[in-house]
């Protein structure tokens, strides 16, 4: 039987900035637009942050039942390691989603957005289906356009959409820049996995782009979601602060490029994790000093 702490581990505490952030980023844009409502932003938060633990807890789960994780270098699997038996890991999962739905559906129902059912139930489906069925599409390199789907654009816009009723371009930046940063940590978790993930015939983009490239990519999108806030610049100035983050980019860059070893990768998962924090922060914080302009 698995202990609290060891389910705790399982949840990956590391990846939910990247559930955090585009929730921030969306409320920050309907607050330039003079619309910020907390109890919708709370909301956003919570089905954010339980679909990513569904998410984790999924991906132990068909993982684990399918022997990806038996050689694997890094945190805590349950299923893989033997801690917790695959129906309770899949069990956690389903409880995740179905919580999730739930506070999804009182947003639903203040915001009278009745069509985002339809996005909340592809939502879950998408999580599932990441490493789950059949054919999951994680193991066919498709997993980082679900990551910047849903936790770029769709939870970024999402956010903005049930509290201000419309969209902006700060929003539709922001959405792009924090989808990047998460994939760059996927990224770095599946070069990481490399070896580990071709012995169990998981050909994910890194696998499919090759150790080198992988790494390169990674730098690449980090680089393009910070620099990306200059579009905004001309007319919201207070943007520039998240090209405050360059300094805290340039460890995990180097570590992902020159750490052969893969366990130098393993700190990078959570320095990018609080760049993606940082990148909402200052982001939020670039809209709120225009806004006040």
């Amino acid at each position: 039987m698995a202990t609290a702490a060891q389910w705790i581990q399982g949840a990956r505490l590391r990846t939910l900035p990247a559930a955090i952030a585009p929730v921030l980023i969306g409320t920050a844009a309907a607050f330039e637009m003079d619309a910020f409502r907390p109890l919708n932003a709370i909301l956003a938060a919570l089905v954010a942050l339980l679909l990513q633990i569904g998410v984790n807890y999924a991906n132990d789960y068909s993982d684990g039942v399918r022997g990806t994780d038996e050689n694997r270098v890094g945190p805590l699997r349950l299923v893989g390691s033997g801690a917790a038996r695959p129906e309770q890991v899949k069990y956690a999962a389903f409880g995740a989603f179905a919580v999730a739905m739930l506070f999804g559906l009182a947003l639903i129902i203040i915001t009278q957005t009745w069509w985002l059912l339809l996005v909340g139930v592809g939502c879950v489906m998408a999580a599932w289906g990441y490493t789950g069925g059949k054919n999951p599409y994680g193991y066919m390199g498709l997993g980082d356009v679900f990551v910047f789907v849903f936790f770029g654009l769709v939870a970024t816009l999402g956010t903005t959409y049930t509290q201000a009723s419309q969209l902006s371009l700060p929003a539709v930046i922001g959405s792009i820049g924090t989808g990047l940063i998460a994939c760059a940590l996927l990224m770095a978790n599946n070069v990481r996995d490399i070896p580990s993930d071709i012995q169990a015939g998981k050909r994910t983009l890194a696998v499919r782009l090759g150790d080198k490239h992988a790494r390169e990519s990674y730098v690449l999108m980090l680089a393009v979601a910070i620099l990306l806030v200059v579009i905004l610049a001309p007319t919201r100035p207070w943007m520039l602060i998240v090209l405050l983050l360059i300094p805290a980019s340039l460890m995990p860059a180097w570590l992902m490029i020159n750490g052969r070893k893969r366990k130098t990768l393993i700190p990078v998962l959570k320095q990018t994790g609080l760049i993606n924090l940082g990148y909402a922060a200052l982001f939020s914080l670039g809209l709120v000093l225009s806004h006040g302009q």
